[in-house]
């Protein structure tokens, strides 16, 4: 049984229990071995195993009673200073448990609340490792690629999305976000026009790519044959709008923005209200959106 699977919740009266009745035990022992040895360190085991289930005085306390039946049956004269040391010692290897385990819980927690965040997601989400072959996939991703086995992992990226492949070899910075538009191709050997969001990022010493991918093709046919030749009065944007709504796209703030164009910030701001009434959103990710989806060509 692996230390996590001893620490889960499920576990905790039989732990807290064998944890109480091994103390009993070092210091019946401890008592009878008295002038012999001393066993107090053994009190450091059930403190350990009995910490991630207690609360951090609550632990302490334990601490410092372990010290007190070690310093009892100890052959050694009383020392205060060897209590205060003894105490400081289990305890602190207690808390110092506590935390790694509670840190590990929140870690774990997370990534599950994270993958089920995404094995439901709608979009097409997968994880390409420097290698350039797919570590991970949720269904969304299989059902949109349409791999020739039934899973997507161990895959080459290159085999569906070119483009992609060469992605996370464009920066050599530890972090780099953008976005593209390339054509792919399905594992049945279909075709299609895909927008794909993605990020690069370090895990340990290797790189790795997270990207979401959506299938635009009958959007892009239906911008095409539906766009007018006056792209800017048919959009209802003008030309400023335009531009301000490109560099929302990078993902440049106000600021930045102003710096850019040479104008203030506040005109920056006056836009944006602007571009939120044309577009009928509220936000600036769903402006994000709206753009892409309302006017493509137009970007």
């Amino acid at each position: 049984m692996t230390l996590e699977r001893l620490w889960d919740e499920a576990n905790r009266t039989r732990v807290l229990t064998v944890s109480a009745a091994v103390i009993v035990v070092i210091a019946v022992v401890d008592w009878w071995t008295k002038p012999y040895v001393s066993l107090g360190f053994l009190y450091l085991f059930p403190i350990i195993f009995s910490a991630a289930y207690l609360p951090r005085w609550v632990v302490a306390v334990m601490g410092a009673a372990c010290a007190w039946l070690a310093e009892l049956f100890s052959s050694l004269g009383e020392s205060p200073v060897r209590l205060a040391f003894e105490t400081l010692a289990l305890a602190g290897c207690g808390l110092f448990v506590a935390e790694l385990v509670r840190n590990r819980r929140m870690g774990l927690a997370s990534q599950a609340k994270l993958k089920a965040l995404v094995e439901t997601s709608p979009a097409a989400i997968v994880v390409v490792d420097e290698r350039g072959c797919i570590e991970l996939a949720n269904r969304a991703a299989t059902e949109l690629l349409v791999p020739r086995k039934s899973e997507l992992i161990g895959d080459p990226i290159a085999a569906y999305l070119p483009d992609l492949h060469f992605a996370i070899r464009w920066e050599e910075a530890p972090q780099f976000r953008s976005s593209l538009q390339c054509h792919g191709h399905r594992g049945n050997g279909e075709s299609f026009l895909a927008n794909v969001w993605f990020s690069t990022y370090q895990e340990g010493r290797t790189r790795n790519l997270a990207a979401i991918i959506a299938d635009v093709t009958e959007e892009e046919t239906a911008s095409a044959a539906a766009a007018p030749s006056d792209e800017g009065g048919a959009a209802g944007l003008n030309t400023r709008e335009v531009a301000v709504l490109r560099l929302v796209l990078q993902g440049l703030g106000n600021k930045e923005i102003g710096q850019q164009m040479e104008i203030s910030e506040g005109a920056v701001k006056n836009t944006m209200r602007q571009l939120f009434a044309k577009t009928g959103v509220r936000t600036r990710a769903q402006l994000v959106r709206a753009a892409l989806e309302q006017h493509r060509n137009l970007l």
